[in-house]
């Protein structure tokens, strides 16, 4: 298949991994105190919930599977116990640049192209696809950076 001007009508079906991080909120007084494990689940819902009603230009998600466990790790920078949700999205795109969206967010695990098998990339697909890149990289950047006041 090629990107370019030979077959824009097939679209890129994947399969991404997103795993939304919750961390525990102390209560007010005894009461009141959220675990990592809800406020990861309570995260997932959230955003599961944006990505069924906010449409999203040259994305189609087909499915959105939440039946992947939380898990917990420790995080060695908060010092604190941190909880993921993930969610599996099943999805089409009308090219490569509608999906890094997806991969440049915090939250993006992993990918799995389930078609087409091949493609093929001409000089200029290959040039938008490295810009399209850098304005995504550049973006989740910008957003650490207010994210932890670092600017």
């Amino acid at each position: 298949m090629s990107v370019g001007d030979l077959n824009e009508d097939r679209e890129i079906k994947v399969r991404i991994r997103l795993d939304f991080r919750g961390q525990a909120r102390p209560g007010r007084f005894l009461f009141g105190g959220k675990p990592v494990d809800k406020a990861a689940e309570e995260a997932r819902e959230q955003q599961v919930a944006l990505l069924r009603n906010v449409p999203i230009q040259g994305v189609h998600i087909e499915d959105i599977d939440m039946s992947a466990e939380v898990y917990t790790v420790w995080d060695d920078v908060t010092n604190n116990e941190v909880a993921y949700a993930p969610v599996i999205l099943t999805m089409t795109a009308e090219n490569l640049e509608d999906l890094l969206r997806f991969i440049a967010r915090e939250d993006f695990r992993k990918i799995e192209v389930i078609e087409p098998g091949r493609m093929v990339l001409s000089r200029q697909d290959m040039e938008r696809l490295l810009f399209k890149i850098y304005g995504e990289l550049k973006n989740s950047i910008e957003h650490l950076e207010r994210k932890y006041n670092l600017r």
